[in-house]
Formats: C-alpha cells, structure tokens, sequence
C-alpha cells in the first residue's frame, strides 16, 4: 500500500482526540514523519470551521503536549495542515460535503473512525455513497466493536460492505505500545527464552492490568461494558497472545496476527458449570486511594448496578506448548496501584544441590512491565558474598533492562503515534484481524453466560484493595501469589 495523502478523522473533538490523536499527529509532523502532502480533515457534529478547529487543536495541543515538544512554528505548520467539515453521521445527506471538504477518495485517503456502535453501518453507508470507500481508502476502527460476538460481526459485516479485510484496521492501542512490541524482539530475537518457553519450562503466566481512577465520566459506556470486555477481550488477551504465540516466520502483518489467532482459538472454553471456579468479579465500594477517600461505584454511577469493575480469571491454551500451564489475569479500577505488566514464572531447577548447605533456591520469574515504567526484569538466584561457614546463603537478584534508562536519549512516543503513522502508511502488522476479534469475543461470551447462568453478582470490594480476597484464592489454591511489585 501507498502512503494515504488525505486523512480524515471522526469524532474529531472528543476526549480521545485532544488527548491522543491531535498530539500524536503533531508529534509524527514535528518529526518529519507525515508525508509532505497529508491533509487532515475533522469532523464530528460540533459547528466549527477550519479556523475555529484549528484554535480548538491549539488549545489541545498547549493543554496535553509536553511542554519540552512545544515549538510554535512547527505547531503553526501542523496546524496549516487541518481542516473541518460539520457532520451528523445519522444523516446521509452530510456526506456529499464531507467528501467535497476532504477532496473525494482518491489519492489515497486513510480514515480513523470513532464512533458509538449505532453508527457504523450509516457511517459506512454515507462514506460509500459519497466516494469515501473506493479502493485507494483505508479504515481504521476504534473500540469499542461491538458488546459480544454477535454485534460485534455486525459491525464487521457493515464494515466490510464497503471496506474489505485488507483496507480495515482494527485499532488496539496497547499493541502500539514499545514495551509490548518488545515482547516480539524479547522472545524471538534472543536464543535464551525461546528453548524453555513453554509446559516444560514455566509453571504459569500472569498479566496484571490495574488502574486507581474509577468511572472519569466514562460511565455511560462503562456501565455497559464492564471489567471484562473493557480489558479483558481486548488489551489482556492480545497480551497473552504475544506471549503465547508460535513462533512466526515473517516479521509481517500476515505471519504475527496467524500465530496470534491460532493461541486465540486455543483457549479452552470454560463451561457454565466451570465459570464460578475459574473468575472472580468485583466492584468497588468506598475505600482510599492514594490517601484520598473515594466513592463506590454504585455511588459515583448515583445507582445501584451489577457491572463489574474487577475481574480475575484463570485461561488454559490447549495446545502442545501451553498444555497444563495456567494465565492467571487480573483488571480492575480503584486497585492501589496503576501498572501494567506480564509476569512469567519459570518452573524450579529439577534438583537442588544447595539445599543441604542451607542454600534455599526461589525459581527464576520475569516481569515484563508495560506501565508506569517500562521495564523487563530476569530474577535470578546468586549467592551472597560470605564464607559460609553457618551455611550457603542464597539470595534472588535482578537483571534489569530498564528502557527508560537505556534507550534515554530516544523519545518514547505515544502508542498512536505509531498506529496512526502505520494507519497512513498501510502497515496492518499492529492491528487486529476480524478473525482475532471473533475469537476473542467467542471466549468472552462463554464466561458472561456462566455468570448469567450461575447468577453471579460481583462483589465488593474496598478501593485501595487488590480486588476481593476471592481473587486471592483463585491463584492461592494453585500455591500461586499475585505479583505485587
């Protein structure tokens, strides 16, 4: 694929925009990064025109850029670059305008859209009536894509009227992230891992992802969604995806998202019957956060509600490397720390030659950090410095690669900086296939039915806490902890 010379963004003045979109792409222009001649196009229902959308991108950019990015004339030049069209998706009759702003399809033209899931099939429709789906554009969708498998294939059924699977991008933004496209270089670039990864060589895998802030007036969709497909369907089973995928052949679009898809369609799907064994929901109640008291969900949401906010859960990939090694999985909101990170425990050396001198061996772990920091840690055992003569002592040490520190004199670059430069490009590698997100969904909806079928509440827990103490217990009867660190 060409590089696109015309994007056009939907949902153009909402939060994900002047958080994410307008300052990624100020980054890539800052850079020198976009292709000379992109123009970019807003639109979304508010009234603007290009001068007053491109005072609303300023006002974006001075409140979210960091302050060491600022330059006025690069911000200048990168404003030159935007134009607005007003539209109601809803209503065909905008479209003709839109295209007629943004100058057809021709030539290339890369589409980002966000959008509630009531509009995609009248978004698509209005793009293709008006020319804005020929074969030089491309699509890039933004979750949320549907609330289980069912509506999530009508939404890709809608899509792919207009846009077929090679001209659509499913966005995942933590696959954007360097730390996660590190697991690749981690796994695949280095002869030590690869040689044990697998039943014989790790007991079990855990991936944390907790946030302290609760609903930040995302409520609306929150409530509807949930720990589980917020987190869960998306972000922590591509996660694991990474870490659990054969190896590829190619470093491509085609070769990744094959192996990805295979673990996805691995994963042993849990019964009605198994459900109550293997998840733990929550919800938080009032607690502190921080040292700040917090409100409960139920209160901050001004209802009562059954919407989790806290999930945990034990997935087994039923294939010959994974077999009998368990993922342990973990999200939640008001937890006491933000972190993402996967943590991957080694099984014990088979004989211990210590243990007679007093020398206590731990196996060995690594920890991949997403967030905050960005880290991968190997814990390995050394001894300490002594003669020995009241015993060996033993002591866990880590060899830490922190990314912050070694790569400090590289930027460290906002995860859609690279999707939306590889969305203007044409690279699918770091998007997601429909037969991914079906797999995904496939899962997911066999756990909601066990929680309906068993009648399963969420339960409460204190923010400030690591979930409900049923959490604990779901790793705990497996002689597992929790990674807390």
């Amino acid at each position: 694929m060409s590089a696109a010379t015309k994007l056009l963004l939907f949902g153009a003045t909402g939060d994900l925009a002047q958080r994410m979109l307008l300052p990624s792409l100020y980054g890539l222009h800052a850079d020198g990064l976009l292709p000379a001649a992109l123009s970019i196009t807003g639109t979304a229902r508010s009234e603007h025109d290009d001068a007053s959308y491109r005072a609303f991108a300023a006002h974006a950019l001075d409140t979210f850029l960091p302050a060491d990015r600022r330059d006025s004339a690069r911000i200048e030049s990168f404003l030159a670059r935007l134009g607005y069209q007003p539209l109601d998706a809803s209503n065909p009759a905008g479209f003709g305008a839109l295209a007629h702003k943004v100058g057809g399809g021709d030539g290339g033209l890369a589409i980002f859209l966000s959008t509630a899931p009531s509009l995609f099939r009248p978004t698509i429709r209005g793009l293709e009536g008006a020319g804005l789906a020929g074969d030089g554009v491309r699509i890039g969708l933004e979750k949320p894509l549907g609330t289980d498998l069912a509506s999530s294939r009508e939404i890709n059924d809608a899509v792919a009227e207009a846009f077929p699977e090679d001209r659509t991008f499913r966005i995942d933004h933590y696959l954007g992230k360097e730390t996660v496209q590190n697991i690749l270089a981690l796994r695949f670039g280095n002869a030590l891992f690869e040689p044990v990864w697998n039943a014989r060589g790790i007991d079990h895998v855990q991936i944390t992802i907790s946030e302290t802030v609760g609903l930040e007036g995302r409520a609306g969709y929150y409530d509807g969604s949930g720990a589980l497909r917020d987190m869960v369907q998306n972000h922590m089973l591509q996660l694991l995806s990474l870490i659990a995928m054969e190896p590829p052949a190619r470093f491509d679009g085609t070769a990744i998202r094959d192996e990805k898809v295979k673990v996805l369609r691995s994963l042993r799907r849990m019964a009605p019957a198994e459900v109550p064994h293997l998840t733990v929901t929550g919800q938080y109640a009032g607690g502190a956060v921080k040292g700040e008291i917090v409100r409960g969900y139920a209160e901050e949401l001004e209802r009562e509600s059954t919407t989790e906010t806290f999930v945990a859960l034990k997935a087994h990939v039923d294939n010959w490397r994974w077999q009998g090694v368990p993922f342990y999985l973990r999200t939640g909101k008001r937890l006491p720390a933000r972190q993402s990170e996967i943590v991957v425990q080694f099984k014990p050396v088979p004989h211990s030659i210590f243990a007679a001198r007093g020398g206590q061996l731990q196996p060995n772990t690594l920890i991949i950090r997403l967030q905050p920091e960005e880290y991968v840690r190997l814990l390995v055992m050394a001894k300490e410095p002594g003669l020995d003569r009241e015993g060996l002592r033993l002591r866990e040490v880590p060899l830490d690669l922190s990314l912050d520190t070694e790569f400090a004199g590289t930027r460290r670059r906002i995860a859609y900086e690279r999707l939306l430069l590889d969305l203007i490009e044409g690279d699918p590698t770091l998007f997601v296939r429909r037969d991914e997100v079906e797999a995904q969904w496939e899962w997911i909806d066999a756990i909601r039915a066990g929680w309906a079928a068993n009648g399963m509440k969420p339960r409460p827990y204190a923010a400030g806490s690591w979930g409900p103490s049923a959490a604990i217990a779901l790793t705990e009867r497996d002689g597992v902890t929790w990674h807390e660190g």
